[in-house]
């Protein structure tokens, strides 16, 4: 979901994006509502398996971001505080979000336990992949289309080609021979 780029109101409250150092997040959130500040740090449930257990975690939706609604004069609290990096801004002046996305965010992350946020930048059509999870673990492919969160991918094996079509979180980039 790409965010809309408002003009900062010079003196209401609005949702801004804060960039945060990596697993700061709710200790920021809680810092900030503790000083009367109104955030959001959106979280998910999700299942986490090692060799000997199964646990369910919450984590943040968005690794490094939270949301925060102030005045710009807020803002400079937000700025300085423990963990903050810098605001997400475009042009010098910060992202504003809106409330009506604010709630989409929240809508998700309370009815959809399998949402996830999947990065496509570092996946491209040609790479060679393996399957990480699944059915087809650790079978090797090319990846022949990009279609949303899934992957049309071509596994040679046995002189002939199987097409299938795997999930983004299931593929992991192999090393080219």
């Amino acid at each position: 979901m790409e965010p809309k780029i408002l003009k900062l109101n010079k003196t209401a409250e609005q949702w801004v994006v804060v960039y945060t150092r990596s697993n700061f997040e709710r200790r920021i959130d809680k810092n900030l509502k503790e000083q009367g500040i109104l955030s959001y740090c959106p979280v998910i449930t999700s299942r986490n398996k090692w060799a000997d257990r199964i646990k369910t975690v919450e984590k943040p939706f968005f690794s490094s971001y939270l949301f925060v609604k102030a005045s710009p004069v807020e803002l400079t609290k937000v700025r300085y505080s423990a963990g903050v990096i810098d605001l997400i801004s475009n042009n010098g002046k910060p992202v504003v979000i809106s409330d009506h996305e604010i709630e989409q965010i929240k809508m998700i992350t309370k009815n959809y336990s399998d949402a996830q946020i999947v990065s496509l930048r570092s996946l491209r059509v040609g790479d060679r992949v393996k399957i990480k999870d699944g059915l087809l673990f650790n079978m090797e492919g090319l990846v022949n289309r990009i279609m949303g969160t899934k992957v049309l991918m071509v596994i040679e094996q046995l002189d002939c080609a199987v097409v299938v079509k795997v999930s983004v979180d299931q593929l992991a980039l192999s090393v080219a021979i």
